[in-house]
């Protein structure tokens, strides 16, 4: 019988809904805790209470002593898969950071629940089963970080959240979901071409986001670009572009060596290279813009951040992404 490690974190997943005001808060008892019966057939569940924090409060430290502790139970021998549970809103960003530190073949996956545990319709133990039997699943080992919820499977890298109170909010834009879980029966039907991890002990580095939108100006660049400034993503514009009255202050930034990615805000589709005008993406990049494909500007934050966490020099972080 395979051994799986649990990690609950808090979240929605955890919380109760009061039915006099409809306030939604941690609850005094993490209500999965009375579904691990569910599995004695399957699987041995090693539940660890981890943190109890809705997931606004979560930073890159946590997320650092959550890969310390799986690391640990991993390099023990301690479980054969682990599922994390966490609150929706940045879970995606825990589950990147995972994704880019934990060098393992063994199954790693995130869930959470978009409705608290005694509301009509609450997805909570629904998701976690899903993603107990993913962790179980044969398939899923050396898949990368995993997050499973409303039925599908998708990869850490390119999942997000889409709506905020949709059941069915997590989706992966552009490349789709790369397995199903049907009757228990997990399917897989897609596999990342391409993975990568770094090591790091340490997340101390200051990196900005920047959205931006019509008439944008210098203000916000010239407000991150300080001493203590480590690197920048923006959201560009469609393919990758900027208002012209930006690039004074974007170009001191980049005379300060502080390495600066650039997404799309548009929800599908990659940043390019395409334009060849005052804020187009050709001459950004030829100004020493990073562009990278297909990660949203919280993904790109979180790889910035392992990746000079790493200790790799942000004249070489363009090779990188």
């Amino acid at each position: 019988m395979k051994k799986i490690l649990v990690l609950h974190t808090g979240g929605t997943i955890s919380m109760s809904e009061d039915q006099t005001t409809g306030k939604v808060s941690p609850s005094s008892e993490n209500p999965l805790h009375t579904h691990s019966h569910l599995f004695k057939e399957e699987a041995d569940l090693i539940v660890e209470d981890f943190f109890h924090l809705p997931s606004p409060h979560i930073t890159p430290k946590e997320m650092l002593q959550l890969k310390e502790r799986i690391e640990e139970a991993i390099l023990s021998h301690e479980a054969d898969g682990v599922v994390i549970t966490h609150g929706t809103d940045t879970l995606e960003e825990t589950a990147y950071f995972l994704d880019l530190t934990l060098e393992t073949t063994v199954p790693i996956v995130v869930t959470g629940a978009m409705r608290s545990s005694n509301e009509i319709g609450a997805d909570g133990l629904y998701n976690f089963q899903s993603a107990v039997w993913v962790a179980l699943s044969d398939e899923a080992i050396n898949k990368g970080v995993l997050v499973v919820m409303n039925d599908e499977i998708h990869t850490a890298r390119y999942v997000t959240k889409t709506h905020t109170t949709n059941v069915a909010t997590f989706r992966t834009p552009t490349f789709g979901p790369i397995g199903l879980i049907s009757k228990n029966e997990v399917r897989f039907f897609q596999q990342l071409t391409q993975d990568e991890t770094y090591s790091i002990h340490s997340v101390d580095k200051d990196i900005y986001l920047l959205k931006a939108y019509a008439g944008m100006d210098g203000t916000l660049f010239e407000a991150v670009d300080q001493p203590e400034t480590d690197g920048l993503v923006i959201e560009a514009l469609g393919a990758g572009n900027l208002p012209p009255a930006t690039l004074p202050a974007m170009q001191k930034i980049l005379d300060h060596q502080i390495p600066v990615v650039l997404v799309s805000r548009s929800f599908n589709g990659v940043a390019q290279d395409v334009y060849d005008y005052s804020g187009g993406g050709k001459r950004l990049k030829e100004a020493g813009i990073i562009f990278t494909h297909g990660l949203n500007g919280p993904k790109a934050r979180i790889k910035l951040l392992v990746l000079l966490s790493n200790g790799i020099p942000a004249s070489e972080i363009a090779d990188y992404f």
